[in-house]
């Protein structure tokens, strides 16, 4: 060890090796020592010299002054569970992402940050090691028990192999095990990367994601906290674990703590009377004295103000505010008004000038920051401030005048939030000169306000501290007096001269001494940090004024200075010394300038709030055999406010200093920091209140805020007051100790409950500063929000569902780190807060270096990366999330009930139930001339003969122009010719299958009737995209397989399609059945037409792939068809008069049967719109409603979003072109799932100008077993929205509540229910029935259900009871098709045509996709809902289970950059409104989710192609 760096109190080498191997033995159970455990490990690090020198010789930081030893005992706490390694799944990044922030991002590092607003020491947390000589000191709390995963999984971007880490069953997170990292080299994680490629219990994965999923798993098995008590949950009350009080948590013993009082304030015979006055003493006195000398960036001086130019200058401008502002007879501004004084830091003088002047003219400065832009927040709440003040005048300076943003015509604008100002140059050549005559009246100090000063709070307000001219001359004299201050004494700031230290010692104190001010500003301290000790030793100064942040700059950059003497040097001024951590910055500055000449009692530190100035000063003694005051404190003691001294072996300790006595004249005392404020006990944390005139007296114009804080009456146990004058509150909180001595140790603002317990956000923000201080520009920042699930250091009640905080620390990187070190760095730090402290992480974000939002004096803006935080806009590189381990007051999970039995139904009983949930729509009659036919093919041939020329069909183009048309004849014929070609050139029989594959059109319509007539099946297939052939054909080929068809119909377009390079490359084309081209009929009829004879038979296959990715084809017979066709009719009241526009696919269900089959039974006009028509022109559909005049029209989901997204900005364009929409009576929503409300409520809003009744907008509903189940139709009551608690619903209660309750969900009733059709709600594990009041499966009754599921391969049977279910007690007879749907009936108020009261029908959403989670039951679409809602960002989502984990995927809208920002909203969003925890995170880009024809997601392929690595994702994060 280089001894040169010894100073006569630091620890020596053989000393520290004594310290080092005394900690680390406690921690190992060999009893051997060292040897045992650490044999078989890596070492800690090498002998200590040869890490000093390496250190010393690695660059930006000097890690001497850092407390090695206490670190490698964190360290080596931890390689005790190294045996016991699980691997954590890495979080995967694309590649462009990881190269955008790359080192070329990186800025060096400009600023550090501070308790509130800025900084103390960066990354100095430790204290030095020469403490530790002493046995009543305490050693660094804030060395995180922590280390860096060296188990953690590479991966480069998505698409690779990605190599996976072994992974045990049975372990947790917090037991995570990482082979030891010192902090000597940052290469070494790398290094001792596992590159294994097995996956849990050694079995090969094939997916990574399904590998990380498991391991994911593996990491959750056992729970971290006791596991939550499992019971009954009675209906849908979802009971919370309520933290229970710790019995043997540490309760305070001592006496009462008594008020402490300062000494007496001196009467000194020479003291002004006021301020104003003891400038003019030295103004005329002494004219040529300095006053104070600022600096430019080189650090030569810039200007020398002395006192008489100060008095001069400030009674100019004493007279241009009160005589040349305004006229006469309005002056605008009088004395007592405010003013706003906005001067930059790097310009004291006319700072100074100002401040004086206004105190002359009477008038009250307000001093400010300077606003940075139009939209800065922080100045948006100063601007705030000043409107309260009622300021009109801002002075300012002539270069902070140019530099302000103007307009085009020269003019400042008006800041966002401010009132209108006036700008007021303060330069003399800008001011008029007094008349003789005139002189400023200078008065004793009095009870009117002198000047206020500004305090920005936690949640970014800004309040104004009001202090009176006899408290302002109090202060200075409080000061004076323990500062020892005397005349011409030099003095170095470099704190912000505008507020707080600053303020009073370097400008106002100053002032009254006639001392000389050095003032050395920030942008000279950003280049050369040790400018300040520069001009100590230059100026011989005697006092300086810094903060921590300034003492560790200086020992950073101190190595290449010589001559330093800071003998003269007889008090420093630690501003920030009541920050708990600031004792490290101050040990190691006096062990490294003890050789340098500084003395051990110079270092003051001092402890000030805004509300009470300054509390208390540690005084400099000459006596130096007293050492100042430490205390090594249990953190977790001080996290139940409870004072207990402990050992510094122990690794959560906080080492606190005094910060000296109570400034003189004032009246200290500690209370409770919430309720009544009670006097505490001697070993008790609480709040420290000032009675003194030296104290702030009111926050400008809040009379409320005032009461609480400067009227406090402190009360005794026994109930008396302490004294009968008020105390003013400081937001310190501390204690204290023998002789009079105050401790803080923390501050109201940092504080943090969570689960009962105090944390002090700086402690915190220290341990994790501790964990790899290489890897740190300067301090995270924790912040925390009382919510369900997380919090931060400026507490906010805007969540109030569950009352449970949550840490977010925030850490900003001094280098670009790999995703796999930032991942482990991000594990430490984790772990490193809950060991020392005991709480969880909710979410550790880790941000570029330079990046976070800064204050002028580059301190960290807290509120606004709070505000950042919210909106999701903080760009991090790397997050991680651990609610897993972090959220343990989730509701219980809930237990299945046993159901109702037959009993319960036969007494009534049915549980909270009025009535069994069943509703019927209204009889089908027998009435037209076509119901006499049974089969839909006679009814066209009955049409032909009886209305030959009647049109059924008209077929638009994307121009809106009719491209062709069907009559009755034409369609008979051309359906002939389709029969004569399959019989003839196919040579198909009766009964064989025949896939149309056309795109939609008449051609279809066709083919369809042809294959009828030939005896044939038909089958429509939708045909493959020519532009996606590779996705599309496969389809095509799959159900022309399962449905056994012995020929595919098509156009000659689609025929050269299917035998293109790109087709065959995808599928054999040689295993096709033939190919028919039907753009070339054969002119004769077929000899016979068909005549079928079964009303049984199988009509036709409906083929469609369901939302959870199943290819299906249901049977339907002529019976059903015909059944069908006359319940629509029925319910849409169709006859060959009207006309009905379709823009609908024609592939499969409703939208098949009414392109194809309604309008041959009904006789109706159908004119069908193609949707992909829509794309070239989204108001094709629109305009041609419009203009035929149609009354009804049918449309999907897709069509309809379409509209609304296309046409959003055109309405106007729309109605000047004649687009009305008033005729429309009933436009109705296919769909097969639960009618989006938002979607048709957005729709009816934004064309309801153009004429749109909202009532004509409604849903219809249909499933694979009954194509359509519920229609609005023409005459039935409107639909019926009723809002459902949610909380209920997953528990398949249904409650309804009022708009707008909490949990409120709104559900739309999906459509009248169709003629012939019954409904009942059944349990579908059960199968019984269920009461009104249940959520069940919507079983239904009718004759045109399917006949049963298509397969070809004989597997009909295993889903055979979806299409003959009978219940399990009640109406046992009747046979029932399960819809696979959960729903509920609600009878209405309104009444149907028949006079009876409506039965409403509301869909919920698809059994097959409902998820089990925590025992209750989740619709993916709620979920979705809640994400969408969380950022703006989100363009689109999809959930879906994976074992017990749920992954939420969404699409990006914007820049990749903020994929990171998404994470947290998304878990924050789903945790706070379904109290669930998110397993994994997928950020893509848009259109990676896959939605099928109808609009519906497919979320079981996004499944499939998310575990197969399909996704080609942004970003994927696994929560912990």
């Amino acid at each position: 060890m280089d001894q040169s760096l010894v100073g006569p109190g630091d620890i020596t080498q053989k000393g520290y090796e004594k310290k080092r191997a005394k900690l680390i033995r406690a921690y190992f159970p060999h009893a051997g020592g060292m040897e045992g455990p650490m044999s078989h490990r890596a070492p800690l690090g090498p002998p200590s010299a040869a890490r000093f020198h390496r250190r010393r010789t690695s660059g930006t930081r000097d890690e001497r002054y850092r407390s090695d030893v206490h670190t490698e005992a964190v360290q080596a706490v931890l390689a005790r569970h190294v045996e016991r390694k699980v691997a954590v799944p890495m979080p995967s990044k694309r590649r462009s992402l990881v190269v955008q922030t790359s080192m070329d991002a990186y800025t060096p590092p400009d600023s550090s940050s501070g308790s509130e607003e800025e900084a103390g020491p960066g990354d100095d947390m430790s204290a030095m090691e020469h403490w530790m000589s002493r046995p009543s000191h305490l050693g660094p709390a804030h060395l995180g028990s922590t280390s860096s995963s060296s188990s953690s999984t590479q991966s480069g971007g998505s698409g690779n192999a990605g190599r996976l880490a072994d992974s045990l069953a049975h372990t947790h997170i917090s037991h995570l095990a990482h082979t030891h990292l010192g902090h000597t080299h940052l290469g070494q994680l790398h290094h001792q990367q596992s590159h294994l490629s097995q996956s849990h219990h050694g079995v090969p994965v094939s997916s990574r994601v399904s590998a990380k999923i498991q391991q994911l798993v593996n990491t959750l098995k056992q729970p971290r906290r006791p596991p939550l008590r499992e019971f009954f949950v009675d209906d849908f009350d979802e009971l919370l674990e309520v933290q229970q009080p710790d019995p043997n948590q540490p309760r305070p013993e001592g006496a009462e703590m008594m008020p402490v009082r300062g000494e007496a304030l001196g009467v000194v015979t020479n003291w002004p009377p006021s301020l104003e006055a003891a400038l003019q003493r030295w103004g005329t006195i002494s004219p040529k004295a300095p006053c104070l000398t600022s600096l430019d960036t080189a650090g030569k001086p810039l200007y020398v103000l002395t006192y008489g130019k100060l008095w001069s200058r400030s009674i100019k401008l004493a007279y241009n505010i009160l005589h040349k502002l305004g006229s006469k007879q309005e002056p605008m501004v009088r004395p007592g008004d405010r003013v706003a004084l906005v001067f930059p830091n790097n310009d004291p003088v006319a700072f100074m000038v100002a401040f004086y002047g206004c105190l002359l003219a009477e008038v009250v400065p307000v001093p400010i920051e300077v606003p940075l832009s139009r939209k800065d927040a922080g100045s948006q709440q100063i601007g705030f401030l000043l409107g309260s003040c009622g300021v009109t005048v801002a002075l300012t300076s002539d270069a902070c005048h140019k530099g302000l943003p103007k307009s085009a015509t020269g003019e400042i604008p008006q800041f966002k939030g401010w009132p209108k100002l006036l700008w007021f140059v303060t330069e003399s050549k800008h001011l008029s000169k007094p008349p003789r005559d005139w002189f400023p009246h200078i008065k004793d100090a009095n009870n009117d306000t002198a000047y206020i000063e500004y305090k920005t709070c936690k949640d970014g307000s800004v309040l104004g501290v009001t202090v009176t001219r006899i408290a302002l001359l109090t202060h200075c004299q409080a000061l004076t007096q323990s500062c020892s201050y005397t005349e011409a004494e030099t003095i170095v700031n470099v704190l912000d001269f505008k507020k707080d230290v600053g303020l009073w010692n370097g400008i106002l104190t100053s002032v009254m001494n006639m001392m000389h001010v050095i003032s050395v500003p920030y942008s000279l301290m950003k280049v050369n940090p040790l400018s300040w000790i520069q001009k100590v030793c230059q100026y011989k100064a005697k006092v300086a004024c810094v903060k921590s942040r300034d003492m560790h700059w200086a020992l950073v950059a101190h190595k290449d200075q010589k001559d330093i003497n800071l003998s003269s040097l007889r008090m420093l001024l630690v501003a920030d010394g009541s920050n708990p951590w600031s004792i490290s910055s101050c040990d190691a500055f006096l062990n490294v300038f003890q050789t340098k000449g500084l003395r051990a009692d110079v270092i003051c530190p001092c402890a000030s709030s805004p509300e009470a100035l300054t509390v208390a000063i540690r005084r400099s003694v000459e006596d130096s055999s007293q050492p100042p005051g430490r205390g090594v404190l249990s953190m977790q003691g001080l996290t139940y406010s409870v004072v207990r001294v402990d050992t510094e072996e122990r690794l959560s300790v906080l080492t606190v200093q005094d910060v000296g006595t109570v400034t003189p004249g004032g009246l200290v005392c500690v209370v409770k920091p919430e309720g009544i404020p009670q006097l505490c006990q001697t070993d008790e944390i609480g709040e420290f209140c000032v009675c003194s005139i030296a104290t702030g007296t009111s926050y400008y114009g809040l009379t409320g805020m005032t009461k609480n804080t400067f009227e406090v009456y402190p009360v005794s146990s026994s109930g008396g007051l302490v004294s009968e004058y008020a105390f003013v509150r400081t937001g310190l909180l501390g204690f204290i100790g023998p002789g009079g001595l105050v401790f803080i140790t923390g501050k109201m603002d940092g504080l943090i409950m969570v689960s009962g317990r105090r944390h002090n956000a700086d402690d915190i923000v220290a341990t994790a500063l501790a964990v790899e201080p290489m890897k740190f520009v300067y301090r995270g920042r924790s912040f925390g929000r009382t919510s369900f699930v997380w919090t931060t250091c400026f507490l906010n009640h805007n969540f109030t569902i569950i009352p449970q905080q949550r840490i977010i620390p925030l850490s900003s990187l001094s280098l670009s780190l790999s995703l796999s070190l930032s991942l482990s760095l991000s594990l430490s730090l984790s772990q490193a807060i809950d060991s020392i402290h005991g709480v969880g992480v909710f979410c550790l974000a880790l941000v570029p270096a330079n990046t976070l939002p800064k204050t002028p004096l580059g301190g960290i803006h807290l509120s606004e990366i709070k505000q950042l935080y919210l909106e999701g806009g903080l760009h991090p590189c790397n997050v991680l999330m651990c609610p897993h381990t972090c959220v343990t007051n989730l509701p219980k999970p809930r237990q299945k009930q046993p159901e109702i039995g037959p009993a319960s139904v036969m007494v009534g009983n049915l549980v909270s139930g009025k009535r069994i949930a069943q509703a019927s729509g209204r009889d089908l009659g027998q009435t037209d001339d076509n119901d006499q036919f049974l089969f839909l093919s006679e009814v066209l041939q009955w049409r032909a003969q009886t209305t030959p020329d009647h049109i059924l069909y008209t077929l638009l183009s994307s121009r809106g122009a009719v491209s062709s048309s069907l009559t009755c004849l034409q369609l008979h014929k051309r359906a002939e010719r389709v029969a004569a070609l399959l019989m003839e050139r196919a040579g198909l029989q009766e009964g064989d299958h025949v896939a149309l594959v056309y795109p939609p059109g008449i051609d279809l319509i066709a083919a369809f009737y042809g294959s009828l007539y030939a005896g044939c099946v038909p089958i429509t297939v939708r045909p493959p995209h020519p532009q996606n052939i590779a996705t599309t054909l496969p389809t095509v080929k799959m159900i022309v397989e399962v449905s056994h068809s012995a020929c595919v119909m098509t156009t000659a377009v689609i025929c050269k399609l299917l035998r293109s390079k790109e087709a065959t490359a995808t599928v054999d084309i040689r295993n096709w059945p033939p190919v028919l081209d039907t753009d070339d009929l054969p002119k004769k009829k077929p000899p016979a037409l068909y005549k079928p004879t079964n009303p049984d038979g199988l009509a036709y296959l409906d083929f469609s792939v369901s939302t959870t990715g199943m290819l299906a084809g249901v049977q339907m017979s002529h019976n059903a068809v015909g059944a069908f066709c006359r319940s629509v009719k029925l319910q849409c009241e169709l006859y060959p008069s009207r006309e009905v526009a379709i823009c609908l696919d024609p592939y499969c269900g409703l939208g098949f049967v009414l392109w194809c089959l309604c309008s041959v039974y009904s006789g109706h006009q159908s004119i069908l719109i193609p949707p992909v028509e829509l794309e070239s022109n989204p108001a094709l559909w629109l305009l041609a409603v419009s203009q035929l005049r149609v009354r009804d029209t049918f449309c999907s989901y897709s069509v309809m979003e379409l509209c609304t997204k296309g046409l959003g900005l055109q309405t106007e364009a729309l109605k000047a072109r004649g687009l009305d929409l008033s005729r429309v009576r009933a436009c109705v929503v296919v769909a097969e799932e639960r009618p989006r409300m938002s979607l048709t409520h957005s729709f009816s809003k934004l064309f309801k100008d153009l004429g749109l009744h909202p009532r004509s907008v409604s849903t219809a509903f249909g499933c694979r077993v009954n194509l359509a189940i519920c229609l609005q139709g023409t005459s039935g009551p409107d639909p019926t929205t009723v809002y459902v608690d949610m909380r209920a619903l997953r528990h398949d209660r249904v409650r309804l509540v009022e708009r707008g309750s909490p949990h409120s969900l709104p559900l739309m009733e999906s459509g009248k229910i169709l003629p012939g059709v019954r409904i009942i709600i059944a349990n579908p594990e059960t199968k019984g029935p269920l009461g009104d009041s249940h959520l069940g499966e919507i079983w239904v009754h009718s004759a045109h259900n399917g006949s049963g599921y298509y397969s070809g391969y004989g597997e009909e049977v295993l889903q055979s009871d979806h299409f003959n279910s009978r219940l399990s007690f009640g109406d046992t007879q009747t046979v029932w098709a399960r819809t696979g749907y959960l729903g509920f009936l609600r009878r209405t108020e309104l009444t149907d045509a028949n006079g009876e009261r409506h039965d409403a029908l509301f869909v919920v959403g698809a059994l097959e996709e409902a998820m089990e989670l925590r025992g209750m039951r989740y619709h993916p679409i709620d979920i979705e809902t809640s994400v969408i809602r969380a950022h703006k960002s989100i363009m689109e989502c999809a959930v879906f289970p994976w074992t017990n984990l749920l992954v939420v995927v969404v699409e990006l809208e914007g820049s990749e950059q903020e994929a990171l920002d998404l994470v947290p909203m998304v878990t924050k969003a789903v945790l706070e409104e379904h109290y669930l925890i998110v397993g994994v995170v997928v950020v893509t880009d848009i259109g990676v989710i896959p939605i099928n024809s109808r609009g519906e997601k497919q979320r079981m392929h996004l499944r499939d192609g998310f575990l197969q690595d399909q996704l080609d994702p942004i970003y994927v994060a696994y929560n912990m």
